[in-house]
């Protein structure tokens, strides 16, 4: 649909519906459905190697801090929004001191081990397995071009919702 044509009518949630009745199924409902199968998956896959999602997020974030290490506060910025619950990211730095991924000085910086790098790289492999089982038959450029869509679905519903208060 371009933004000259008519509206569609919006249609009820099916998962059957034919490619050209694709443009009126609700995105809410897609969206849903594709975030509950990719979060299974990959979590799925995670457990199988003792590791959460939060975890994961982490352990990148440390290692991505190098040898100057980082605090707990900062380890933990932006992270526990995304979590499925906020006290869930605070916790992961003793999950690591206890795996032994992490050290943590008297000025309470974390900084990676060796054993945390070697889980890194475990699970690095292991997530880009995840995305390639994820991505079978999607060309970059469809995955590109469907991201595109759903930032911008994002942008409007967030702009509507200030607009509306």
């Amino acid at each position: 649909m371009t933004s000259s044509s008519p509206a569609l009518a919006p249609a009820v949630a099916d998962p059957n519906a034919p490619d050209e009745n694709l443009a009126a199924q609700p995105i809410g409902y897609w969206s849903g459905i594709v975030n509950k199968a990719v979060l299974r998956h990959l979590r799925d896959a995670m457990a199988s190697v003792d590791l959460t999602q939060p975890l994961w997020w982490t352990l990148n974030r440390l290692v991505a801090a190098g040898r100057d290490g980082v605090t707990r506060e900062a380890l933990a910025a932006g992270l526990a929004p995304l979590a499925d619950d906020a006290d869930e990211i605070p916790r992961v730095p003793a999950r690591f001191l206890h795996r032994g991924w992490a050290t943590e000085d008297e000025a309470g910086v974390l900084r990676v081990t060796d054993a945390g790098l070697a889980a890194h790289a475990q699970v690095k492999q292991l997530v880009a397995e995840v995305r390639a089982r994820l991505h079978e038959g999607v060309p970059d450029e469809e995955y590109a071009a469907a991201l595109r869509v759903l930032r911008r679905i994002a942008r409007n519903a967030e702009a509507s919702g200030a607009a509306a208060h």
